[in-house]
């Protein structure tokens, strides 16, 4: 079974002025495709040709598992993404956040400065462990929880290919301006399941 790329819930306009265009064609349409273009042909003949992404992700090494897991990771990222959705939590995963960052202020801070220190290119995660409790990770390159026992609820792109055509070396600022995109509805219904 071979992977497309995944049909995003808005126009490649729609995140502006947060992430342009430009980006969204770039980022999304060429570089996540190149993830997909190459994990098809790395799987084909292999144990892996007929899992499901997460499970390549789960069971890979070397070339696969990093085509794979940015490419799990890209979708991941761009679905949490709408130029209109839910801009803050609320119910059990507000009271979650403060009751394990103190506030949702706290959180976001946190949150941002984490994927600012990162060295390199990376990932910023907001994660849920097997207990309940939230935290924040990073990873780096094609590094993500799924191969953890911890739910991936939330990540952001520190990459730079996802933020300098908008904000150059500013990495910071763009993840300061990333709450104006994030659907917190679709963090909600992961942390819920």
């Amino acid at each position: 079974m071979d992977f497309n790329l995944i049909s995003l819930p808005y126009e490649v306009t729609a995140l502006e002025p947060t992430i342009g265009h430009e980006t969204v064609n770039y980022h999304f349409g060429k570089h996540t495709k190149t993830y997909i273009d190459n994990l098809n042909n790395l799987k084909k003949d292999t144990e892996f040709a007929d899992m499901t992404l997460e499970e390549i992700v789960k069971n890979s090494k070397g070339a696969i598992f990093n085509n794979a897991a940015q490419a799990w990771n890209h979708f991941f990222y761009f679905e949490a993404l709408s130029p209109a959705g839910k801009r803050t939590p609320s119910g059990t995963l507000y009271m979650q956040i403060q009751k394990d960052f103190g506030s949702f202020e706290d959180f976001c801070t946190q949150f941002e400065k984490a994927g600012a220190t990162l060295f390199g290119s990376g990932w910023v995660w907001l994660v849920k462990d097997p207990s309940g409790k939230l935290s924040i990770e990073t990873t780096q390159n094609a590094g993500t929880p799924l191969t953890t026992a911890n739910v991936p609820l939330l990540c952001v792109d520190v990459w730079e290919h996802a933020y300098y055509l908008d904000y150059q070396n500013r990495r910071a600022e763009y993840l300061n301006k990333m709450w104006n995109v994030i659907d917190w509805a679709f963090v909600e219904a992961r942390f819920e399941k």
